[in-house]
């Protein structure tokens, strides 16, 4: 399971001084005991999709943040969360190319008689069942409101 690999890396980490990474794993480590208490469930019983769930929902605020360092002109404090993500990522299958969530997107549309903005949440909705976590939600609220409106 992720979780019990999460665990041997914080020793490996700890053993092997990589501060960042033991940070980080820790925080997740915090993050899943969460998200076991929301689910009712004793930690360490999260499957390894609601794992997934939570890595990326981690990842994502990691970019945010870096993004806004990157605003301010924060370099080092949009570095520190950036490697942070690089972590993080390392856990999470690879993100799916903007062409193929496109592709997704079209074929969901397809599907759909005489589509429109009315069902851009059902399409959304079907686009996220199939790739899971492997895109970005912003990402997909995009492209298929591109769809719509071409």
């Amino acid at each position: 399971m992720m979780q019990e690999q999460i665990e041997r890396d914080i020793k490996s980490a700890l053993l092997a001084g990589d501060k960042v990474k033991v940070e980080t794993l820790k925080t997740l480590k915090s993050s899943l005991q969460y998200e076991a208490v929301a689910k009712s469930v004793k930690p360490g019983q999260l499957t390894d999709e609601q794992v997934r769930t939570v890595l990326s929902r981690e990842a994502k605020k990691r970019q945010e943040a870096a993004d806004l360092y990157k605003t301010a002109g924060e370099t080092e404090r949009e570095q520190k969360e950036l490697a942070e993500r690089a972590v993080i990522d390392s856990y999470l299958p690879e993100q799916l190319s903007e062409d193929k969530v496109k592709e997704i997107v079209e074929l969901e549309v397809k599907k759909i008689d005489n589509p429109g903005m009315a069902q851009m949440g059902q399409i959304i909705g079907a686009v996220r069942i199939q790739t899971k976590t492997q895109a970005d939600g912003a990402l997909i609220a995009r492209l298929v409101k591109e769809a719509l409106n071409s």
